[in-house]
């Protein structure tokens, strides 16, 4: 777009990209130690939490240092762990595991059942009252450099057409400058996944590996609902060479949060982990729980997996990554919040000690070596193995080895070292003619449903006249390669709708349907010839999720 109007600007000392755990953690810790500090924080989502998806049961480690007295507030987090189970499935049945086996580091007693989103906006009201400026509905498009340092982010326009050109509701983006730019976008990060390519942070590392959850919410009969039982399985539908598990979690009034973790290092194409996760509800041991029940909700999102070995370096010229962004996912336990929340903490001392000291745009080195000496680097490294583990020896091999290598590891010794990961989830696919298409069961609308109706409760809206947020590098390449050599996995892995192939005069044609996208971020990261990237849309579109 030429002619463009200058964007106005505004200065902080410290600007936040995302209203996630981390990001929130950080602004509320950075006005606790000093008032005068100007922080500011922008949201993609129409509103704080609009885009949290997580089980979630919290360790409330970082919660107990950020506000030592949550308890008694009037919060979202009320429901404790009262019942801790682990199951191996089979089609038919299962195998419950002795929790004496498990690892101590596995144990949620002590633990919350709890909503995200609602535990983000509640954070949000503290950050507010403590002065930190929060701008939901505006999405950081533009990473701002000065002096080949970062200098803070630039919202993206509002009101552009599909062709790119300016509509009669164009509004110019801001530009947020800053000392300090910190990057909490959650796992695959449109403006981490650059910065880490510009600055070369992953270098040294593994791969970043990943797995795509998917979640319903449902309020079920009162006499199915067992307040504070924590349900975890593995195995059945997935066979022993595919990762992943699920979860039950009893909360609040009636509710149970239902998900599915499908780890994105898969080899067959014709997998559809959507469906997967429906054909995983008709277990007989899982179905129970839901029938007289409504499903409420339904969403879906990329999740880091790479642990330890794979976290980047965190610093760079006037800023960091924190949360999901580092990637701090503790991968067996499947809880990542707790240490978003003290990333967050952690890198507002270093900031606070560095603006006393009057350094701006400059790398903050001691937080890039205090997380791996602290807490999260010794939450991460005792199961660094377990991923690695399961990708190599499959599912009921892995998790054995990997429970013994955690087991070790607590006591303060690993027989195994550092296990690498090996090549990206993008290139673990294998040619479609290597396997049989799988007949999944047609959806009942009770228990089980469609990708579309589920879609549709997760309150997913995009304006439609915009520049498209999916973007294909390679038309002819996506033809020759995902569709001719892979058959399509793209409308398969996408969890909702998104992608289509179609026969369009007599040749394959590629659809996207951009305003399905539930922000996941799979795309990104699955498909085979990394062509396709996930920008963000036009602020405010995409999920909203209630009480995820």
């Amino acid at each position: 777009m030429a002619d463009l109007p200058a964007r106005e600007a505004m200065e902080f000392d410290v600007v936040i990209v995302g209203a996630g755990p981390a990001g929130l953690a950080a602004a509320i810790r950075l006005k606790q130690i000093s008032s005068d500090i100007g922080v500011v924080v922008v949201e993609k989502g129409s509103e704080v939490g609009a885009h949290i998806l997580s089980g979630a049961v919290i360790d409330p480690i970082a919660l107990n240092r950020l506000i030592p007295a949550w308890r008694s507030e009037d919060s979202p987090i009320k429901t404790a762990v009262t019942d801790d189970r682990f199951y191996w499935l089979s089609a038919s049945g299962g195998l419950r595991l002795p929790n004496f086996m498990m690892p101590p580091l596995m144990s949620n007693h002590g633990n919350y059942i709890v909503s995200l989103g609602s535990v983000c906006r509640w954070l949000a009201t503290k950050a507010e009252a403590l002065g930190v400026e929060i701008y939901p509905g505006f999405a950081a498009t533009e990473v701002l450099f000065e002096n080949g340092a970062v200098a803070g982010v630039a919202t993206g326009d509002m009101g552009v057409g599909k062709a790119g050109e300016p509509n009669a509701a164009f509004t110019r983006g801001m530009e947020l400058r800053a000392k300090y730019t910190l990057f909490a976008e959650g796992a695959r990060g449109s403006l981490s996944k650059q910065l880490i390519a510009k600055f070369g942070l992953a270098e040294g590392r593994e791969p970043q590996k990943f797995g795509i959850g998917l979640k319903e919410l449902w309020q079920v009969a009162p006499e199915k609902h067992k307040a504070g039982l924590v349900q975890h399985s593995f195995g059945w539908p997935l066979d022993n060479s595919t990762g992943g598990g699920s979860f039950l979690y009893h909360f609040d009034d009636n509710l149970v949060s239902v998900g599915f973790v499908l780890h994105l290092n898969y080899a067959n194409p014709y997998l559809s982990p959507f469906d997967e996760f429906q054909r995983f509800k008709t277990h007989p041991w899982i179905r129970d729980t839901f029938e007289g029940g409504k499903r409420l909700s339904y969403g879906a999102r990329a999740i880091t997996e790479g642990g330890y070995q794979s976290v980047p370096k965190l610093v760079f010229p006037g800023g960091a990554l924190i949360g999901c962004s580092a990637g701090f996912v503790n991968v067996p336990r499947i809880k990542g919040s707790h240490n978003a929340m003290l990333s967050g903490m952690l890198v507002a001392e270093h900031i606070s000690n560095a603006l006393s000291e009057g350094r701006a745009n400059d790398e903050l080195g001691g937080y890039d070596s205090a997380w791996s000496e602290g807490e999260i680097g010794s939450d991460l490294w005792k199961v660094r193995n377990a991923k690695p583990l399961w990708s190599k020896l499959g599912t009921f091999a892995g998790i054995a080895a990997g429970g013994f290598d955690m087991w070790t590891n607590t006591l303060g010794f690993s027989l195994m070292g550092t296990l690498r990961h090996g090549k990206p989830d993008s290139a673990t696919l294998r040619p479609a003619a290597e396997f049989s298409p799988i007949a999944y069961p047609k959806p009942d609308g009770k228990l089980t449903f469609d990708k579309l109706s589920s879609v549709f409760i997760s309150n997913t809206n995009h304006e439609e006249d915009q520049p498209p947020h999916l973007k294909v590098a390679d038309m002819a390449l996506q033809r020759a390669s995902e569709h001719d050599v892979f058959a399509g996995p793209s409308q398969r892995y996408c969890p909702a709708g998104v992608y289509e192939w179609v026969e369009e005069g007599g040749a394959p044609k590629f659809v996207i349907n951009a305003q399905n996208c539930v922000h996941c971020k799979t795309c990104d990261i699955k498909d085979p010839n990394g062509n396709i990237t996930w920008v963000p849309p036009e602020g405010g579109g995409g999920p909203n999720y209630s009480n995820m």
